[in-house]
């Protein structure tokens, strides 16, 4: 039996594809919105079975009030929200927040599926080494020190980390491909897998996170700047 359920997510784009993928899958999907920070009061009225809430950044304050929100309305509405790893705080914060769930943002198709059915049925719907790893951050935050910087810019490839330079940097996808010496479509490629590398759905966030994380400043000490990288 479908599942009715709301999509929510930081990204347009992202909660219609979703949506119509799980409409395909016999399910009926009441909505699907952007962003998140406005989407409590849709749901709260709409009152679904299931909310997935797609979020790039659960570890930033308030990433998930909308959620408590919600909860506090529509206690019988489960949310699961679908974000990043590793971000054990993000995990933690969620569940704190009132979520039934947390999905990886690449997680196949079925393993949502799996985690919404659990979800409406009460139960929680979480990978135990996700909740595992939030419980050792939370139980002893010294033990393993969060460095999201060094995390991401392990992602990138050396030709990705000029990419994100230039990007920070402000240059458009012709100057990329002309400072590079690669073709305008390569230089897009590049672009586009940078930003998805890093969770995030455009340039302006892939600078910001950068900066945030202190990404940018492990670049400029353990490596040569953008000329100097092959």
């Amino acid at each position: 039996m479908g599942v009715r359920l709301m999509v929510v997510d930081d990204h347009r784009l992202l909660a219609e594809a979703l949506a119509s993928a799980l409409k395909l899958r016999g399910h009926r999907v009441l909505a699907a919105t952007a962003p998140t920070a406005g989407a409590a009061e849709l749901v709260v009225s709409r009152a679904p079975e299931v909310c997935l809430f797609g979020t790039a950044a659960p570890a930033e304050p308030g990433a998930f009030d909308p959620v408590v929100r919600i909860r506090r309305e529509r206690p019988q509405v489960a949310v699961v929200v679908l974000g990043p790893v590793p971000s054990p705080l993000g995990i933690a914060a969620a569940f704190a927040a009132g979520a039934a769930g947390y999905v990886r943002h690449d997680e196949r198709m079925e393993g949502v599926e799996r985690a919404m059915i659990k979800a409406r049925a009460g139960e929680a719907a979480v990978a135990p080494q996700l909740l595992q790893d939030a419980f050792a951050e939370l139980l002893d935050p010294t033990a393993a020190p969060d460095d999201e910087g060094q995390r991401l810019l392990e992602t990138l490839t050396p030709r990705e980390v000029e990419v994100l330079m230039r990007v920070v940097e402000g240059e458009d996808t012709r100057m990329i491909a002309a400072g590079m010496r690669i073709a305008s479509s390569t230089a897009r490629t590049h672009v586009q897998r940078v930003l998805m590398k890093l969770g995030v759905g455009s340039r302006l966030e892939a600078a910001a996170l950068a900066a945030r994380t202190g990404l940018l400043d492990r670049v400029a000490t353990d490596r040569p700047g953008p000329g100097g990288i092959g």
